[in-house]
């Protein structure tokens, strides 16, 4: 796979992505109302200093199938939240689990940072897996957190430290 900066050129595949059902279940912008939606928030993205987001797409075929973001706190905290979605054509094939992994070699190998933190809806087992399988550890459980469809659901804490990453790295 490859990762690329997400750009204006790619609103129709981001639009066709958050307009899934089932890539919509466990996430907090809810299906965008048109691709005019779906531009501010591409927009929002390239304009917010403290967020990288990057296309994901194919090595083979240059086909996009997702998107990965990371989100800085302030500086000093040395310390980002990663967030991914996946075309639910690619679901089950290790690819999310892939771009975590390189995600997290950008962020402490080429960023320094201290800690990597991700969230999910605890019923969204399969992102609980692949956060998991990359060495992050379940820190806890924040009720009612993550606005869906209307409904205050609760969600699941991750995180992994520079440390860890490098012991399980082997450096």
């Amino acid at each position: 796979m490859l990762l690329n900066p997400v750009t204006t050129a790619d609103i129709a595949a981001i639009h066709r992505l958050h307009s899934m059902p089932e890539t919509d279940e466990y996430n907090t912008l809810g299906i965008p109302a048109s691709v005019d939606v779906t531009t501010a928030v591409v927009h929002g993205w390239l304009s917010d200093a403290d967020q990288k987001v990057w296309r994901i797409t194919l090595k083979d075929t240059r086909e996009f199938i997702g998107l990965i973001a990371m989100k800085f706190k302030a500086a000093r905290f040395r310390s980002a939240e990663v967030s991914y979605k996946i075309d639910v054509t690619y679901w089950g094939k290790g690819l999310a689990t892939e771009a975590v992994e390189v995600l997290l070699a950008y962020a402490f190998d080429k960023l320094q940072l201290h800690r990597v933190e991700a969230g999910c809806a605890v019923d969204n087992a399969a992102s609980a897996r692949v956060l998991e399988k990359v060495g992050m550890q379940r820190e806890g459980c924040k009720r009612k957190v993550l606005p869906i469809r209307g409904n205050w659901i609760d969600g699941f804490t991750y995180a992994i430290l520079e440390e860890d990453y490098k012991q399980q790295k082997g450096r």
